[in-house]
């Protein structure tokens, strides 16, 4: 049985993106592997074993162009107002909470913020389906 352990992402400024994952969602630096050109920045927290990487290139001084096929990274927290006032103080400009139901069963209550590189994130109070 294969088990998730990480996605990739490519970032600009690898400072910035640190600060923004660590202020918002608590993630922390678990190891770093530096290479010549570039450098693995694997986060993580307490919550989960699973880890963003943060792929940096030296050399890159223009944005990424993330493409028209990128979906979005989903993260599950306890408390989504708590979460939704602490990224609004920050000034990381958070999306409006919504609530999702398919008919008339709950599924998710969430709002989408996007990351220094512009990947969306969706934030989703943790509840039966999310966990």
């Amino acid at each position: 049985m294969a088990k998730m352990l990480h996605s990739m992402i490519r970032v600009k400024d690898l400072a910035r993106s640190l600060q923004f994952y660590h202020d918002l969602f608590d993630l922390k630096v678990k190891r770093q592997i530096e290479f010549e050109q570039f450098s693995l920045t694997y986060l993580a927290n307490d919550s989960s074993e699973f880890e963003l990487e943060l792929t940096h290139n030296n050399a890159q001084t223009e944005p990424y162009n993330i493409g028209n096929g990128y979906g979005h990274l989903a993260l599950g927290v306890d408390n989504l107002e708590a979460c939704w006032q602490k990224a609004s103080r920050l000034d990381f400009a958070p999306k409006e909470i919504k609530t999702f139901y398919n008919h008339t069963q709950f599924v998710a209550k969430f709002f989408f913020i996007t990351d220094p590189d512009g990947y969306q994130i969706e934030v989703i109070e943790r509840n039966h389906i999310y966990k």
